[in-house]
C-alpha cells in the first residue's frame, strides 16, 4: 500500500507534474489514465501520469 497521494485534481496533477491540464485530459480521453469522481472534481491517477511521462521521449 502507497503511503503517498496518488489521486489529484486535473489542476494539481498539472501543477505537481509541470504539464498542460490539456495533456492530462487527452490521456484520460484515451483511457490511459485512471479517473474517480471526487465530491466536486475528477480526480485522476498520479501513478498513471506517472507512467505516461516515462513513456513521452523527450526532445
Amino acid at each position: 500500500m502507497s503511503l503517498t497521494r496518488s489521486w489529484y485534481t486535473v489542476e494539481q496533477a498539472a501543477a505537481k507534474y509541470g504539464i498542460a491540464a490539456a495533456q492530462i485530459n487527452k490521456w484520460v480521453e484515451r483511457g490511459l489514465v485512471r479517473t474517480e469522481s471526487g465530491t466536486e472534481e475528477l480526480l485522476v491517477n498520479g501513478n498513471d501520469i506517472e507512467q505516461e511521462l516515462h513513456l513521452v521521449p523527450s526532445v
